[in-house]
C-alpha cells in the first residue's frame, strides 16, 4: 500500500510512496505523532536527482526488515531539500556543525520538539569502511533515546542554540562601512590563490561550475585589473566547455566534475546549473567574441527549451543522474558503440575527436565525450552529433524532476530574456515571457505573497523563500528590459515591496523565510552563495536594478548595506560570495543606464535594445517604452528624436544626447 507520500507534489516523495517505510511528509502532524508515541524523529532529505538518495532508498528503505526497524522506533519524515529549503539549510546546519561535513542523502534524528541530537548523511546497509551500518545507526539511537533521554535533550537544545547563534551576523560582517570599490580587486587576488592553472576552476575534485565567480569576474574584466580576471574566467569557461561536464551531443551542464579536470561529471542536470552558466557565456562572447562561447550559449539555451520546458510555459527542476539502472547509463559511449552508428572511417575519427578510448574515462571501455579543439569541418561536426544524438535517444532517459521551482525559473527567465536578444533568437524570449507568464498567473498571490513549486500546473503548498523573491524579481526585471512591457516592471517591484515587509531582520539585511512563515528550530539567514546565488545578494542585485530604474536612494543604500554584510566572506572566501562582489562591481561603476524609446513594432527600436544588451558595463540597467507614458522613471521624458527611436546613456542619472543609430550608443573611449 502506498504510504502518506501518494499524494505529494514533489516527485521526490512521490518516488517513496511505495516504499514499506510508515513515511509522513514535514508538518505537524509528524510532530504529533512523535509526541503521542514518545518517539525520536527520523529526518530523510534529499531531492530527486540526486545518485546516493536512490542508493540507499533501494539499500534501505526498500527493505522490509530495516523499514519495520524504522517504524517501530521512529517516526519518519520525507523531506524534499528542492521544496523546502528552509528546512534543509536548518538541518544542514545542524548536520555540518555535528559532523563536520555535509551532503545528501541528509539523516538526522530529531526531538518530537524538532531539536536535531544526531546527524549524518548515507549509510550503507552493512558495516564498511570504518562506517557502521544504517541499521546500527538506528538501533544505537533508539537505545540512547530511551536509556539517555536527559543527554539527548541536551544536545538538542544546546544544536538548536547553535544554530540560532549561527545565523547572526559576525563582527567582521557587520555595517555598511566596506570599501566596496577595493573589494573586487581583493577578491581577485585571492582567487588567484585557489586558480588551478592546469585543468582551471578553483580548488581539486570533485570541481563545481563556479558560475556566480565566473560572473563577477566578466564583470570586473571590464574595468582595469591586468586582464588577470578574464584569464582565470575565460580559462574556466573553456575547460568546462569542452569537458565531459558539458555535454557534447544534446547542450547543457551537468551538477559537477568528479575529478579536478572536468572529465567524468555527476550526471544530473540541473535547471539552476543551467540557467546561472548561460548568461557566463553571453557574457564572455559579448566581451571577447569568443566563437565558443556563443555556441555553448545557443547550445544550452537549445537544452533548456528541449529537455527542461513543461507544456504549461515553466521549466523542470532537473534531469537524473541514473538512467536503466546505472548512473551516466545516457551519456557515455564505447569506441565500438560509436563506429556502429557511424560507421568507419568516420566513426573511429569521431571516437578520436571525443577522446573516447578503450580503457574508459567512467568505467571500462566508456567513455564522456570531450571536445579538446575545434573540428576541422563544421559541417561534418554537426551530422556526427546528429546522428549519435539521434541514437542516444533510443535509450533509456534519465526521469526529469518536473515540478516548478519559483527561484529557478526566475534565473531562467532572465538567462533566456537576455539570450533571446543578443542571439536574436525570438524563441528564447518566448520561452522566458511564457516561464514570467506562469510564475505571475500561478506562483503569485492576489497577496503579493509568492509560492515556491508547482507541478502540471497547480500550485503546491510551501511558500516562496528569500531566493524566490529575488530570482523571480530580478527575472522579471531582465525581461522587461528585453521586452518593455511594464507588467513585469510592477510585479517585480511587488515582490521586493513584500521582502522589505516580511523577511526583513533589522539589521541591514533579510532572513531566508518570512516572518509569518512556519516557525523551525532556527530561522535561516544565510548570507553566502550555495549552489544557488544567495538571497541576500540576489536581493541586492534586484535593489541595485531599481535604483538605476527609478533613483529612489533607499535602494542602493539597501543594497550596499547587503553588501558590506559579506565583505569579510568576499575578502577571504571569496568563491563563497561571487553574487555579491559582482553586484559589488555594478554599485561601484554606476549606476549606468539607457533608456530607450520609440514605436514598440519598430524595427529601430529593436536595434538599439539589442546594441544596449552588449553594452558591457557590470550590470548596465536597461528600460525601453514607447516614449509617451511609463511607470519607469528612468524613461520620464524620454521621447523619440525627430519621429525615430532614441537611446538615453546615462551615468549617475547624467544622461548624454540621445542617439538613433546604434553604432553611436556607445561612447568613443568608454569601458562599454
Amino acid at each position: 500500500m502506498a504510504n502518506r507520500l501518494a499524494s505529494a507534489t514533489s516527485p521526490y516523495l512521490q518516488q517513496h510512496a511505495d516504499n514499506p517505510v510508515d513515511w509522513y511528509p514535514w508538518g505537524d502532524e509528524a510532530f504529533a505523532a512523535a509526541r503521542e508515541r514518545d518517539l525520536p524523529v527520523f529526518l530523510s532529505v534529499g531531492y530527486s536527482a540526486c545518485h546516493w538518495c536512490h542508493v540507499m532508498a533501494h539499500e534501505s528503505f526498500e527493505d522490509a526488515d530495516t523499514a519495520r526497524q524504522l517504524n517501530q522506533s521512529f517516526v519518519c519524515v520525507k523531506v524534499d531539500r528542492e521544496e523546502r529549503p528552509d528546512v534543509d539549510a536548518v538541518y544542514m546546519g545542524a548536520t555540518q556543525a555535528m559532523t563536520g561535513q555535509g551532503g545528501w542523502p541528509m539523516s538526522v534524528m530529531l526531538t518530537p520538539g524538532g531539536e536535531p541530537f544526531f546527524a549524518g548523511t548515507y549509510y550503507p546497509p552493512a558495516p564498511g569502511h570504518g562506517m557502521p551500518s544504517f541499521r546500527q545507526v538506528l538501533s544505537a539511537v533508539s537505545e540512547a533515546w530511551h536509556d539517555r533521554r536527559t543527554e539527548i535533550e541536551k544536545v538538542g537544545a544546546d544544536i538548536a542554540q547553535h544554530l540560532n547563534t549561527a545565523t547572526q551576523l559576525g563582527p567582521d560582517q557587520a555595517g555598511a562601512a566596506a570599501d566596496l570599490a577595493d573589494l573586487g580587486s581583493e577578491a581577485v587576488r585571492a582567487l588567484r590563490t585557489s586558480f588551478d592553472a592546469r585543468d582551471a576552476g578553483f580548488g581539486g575534485a570533485p570541481k563545481f561550475p563556479p558560475s556566480m565567480v565566473l560572473e563577477f569576474l566578466l564583470r570586473r574584466a571590464v574595468r582595469d585589473d591586468g586582464g588577470e580576471a578574464l584569464r582565470m574566467a575565460a580559462a574556466t569557461l573553456e575547460a568546462m566547455a569542452r569537458g565531459g561536464i558539458y555535454d557534447q551531443l544534446g547542450g547543457g551542464f551537468a551538477r559537477y566534475s568528479v575529478d579536478a579536470g572536468w572529465v567524468v561529471p555527476h550526471f544530473e542536470k540541473m535547471l539552476y546549473d543551467n540557467a546561472l552558466l548561460l548568461p557566463c557565456y553571453l557574457h564572455w562572447w559579448r566581451l571577447t567574441g569568443s566563437p565558443l562561447a556563443q555556441r555553448v550559449a545557443r547550445e544550452t539555451a537549445d537544452f533548456m527549451l528541449r529537455e527542461l520546458a513543461t507544456t504549461e510555459g515553466g521549466f523542470a527542476s532537473a534531469l537524473d543522474a541514473d538512467s536503466d539502472g546505472r548512473e551516466g547509463a545516457f551519456y557515455v559511449w564505447t569506441p565500438a558503440g560509436i563506429v556502429e552508428v557511424l560507421g568507419e572511417p568516420l566513426g573511429t575519427a569521431a571516437a578520436v575527436m571525443f577522446q573516447v578510448g578503450d580503457r574508459g574515462t567512467v568505467e571500462a571501455g566508456a567513455s564522456t565525450l570531450r571536445l579538446p579543439a575545434d573540428p576541422p569541418d563544421w559541417d561534418q561536426h554537426r551530422q556526427v552529433v546528429e546522428r549519435l544524438r539521434a541514437a542516444r535517444e533510443e535509450r533509456p532517459r534519465p526521469a526529469r524532476d518536473d515540478k516548478v521551482v519559483a527561484a529557478w525559473n526566475g534565473l531562467a527567465i532572465g538567462a533566456l530574456a537576455e539570450a533571446g536578444v543578443l542571439l536574436q533568437e525570438g524563441r528564447y524570449l518566448d520561452a522566458a515571457v511564457a516561464a514570467g507568464r506562469l510564475l505571475v498567473d500561478v506562483h503569485l498571490e492576489p497577496s503579493g505573497r509568492l509560492r515556491r513549486v508547482s507541478r502540471d500546473g497547480v500550485v503546491g503548498a510551501p511558500a516562496g523563500v528569500l531566493e524566490d523573491y529575488a530570482c523571480v524579481a530580478e527575472g522579471l526585471l531582465t525581461l522587461f528590459a528585453a521586452t518593455g512591457d511594464p507588467e513585469w516592471f510592477g510585479c517585480a517591484a511587488r515582490l521586493v515591496g513584500q521582502v522589505l515587509d516580511r523577511f526583513d531582520d533589522g539589521a541591514g539585511g533579510f532572513f531566508d523565510t518570512a516572518a509569518d512563515a512556519e516557525a523551525l528550530v532556527a530561522r535561516p539567514r544565510d548570507a553566502t552563495d550555495n549552489a544557488t546565488p544567495s538571497g541576500q545578494a540576489t536581493m541586492a542585485a534586484v535593489l541595485t536594478t531599481l535604483f538605476g530604474l527609478t533613483g529612489d536612494a533607499r535602494h542602493r543604500a539597501l543594497a550596499e548595506g547587503l553588501v558590506a554584510n559579506v565583505a569579510g566572506i568576499a575578502r577571504q572566501a571569496p568563491r563563497a560570495a561571487g553574487k555579491a562582489l559582482a553586484v559589488a562591481e555594478a554599485l561601484t561603476d554606476g549606476p549606468r543606464q539607457v533608456a530607450v524609446v520609440g514605436a514598440a513594432d519598430d524595427a529601430r527600436r529593436d536595434a538599439l535594445v539589442l546594441a544596449a544588451f552588449g553594452l558591457t558595463y557590470p550590470g548596465v540597467v536597461i528600460a525601453q517604452g514607447d516614449g509617451e507614458t511609463s511607470a519607469v522613471p528612468l524613461l520620464e521624458a524620454r521621447t523619440p528624436v525627430g519621429g525615430s527611436p532614441a537611446a538615453y546613456l546615462c551615468h549617475d542619472f547624467v544622461c548624454d544626447l540621445p542617439v538613433t543609430d546604434p553604432a553611436d550608443l556607445t561612447p568613443p573611449g568608454s569601458s562599454g
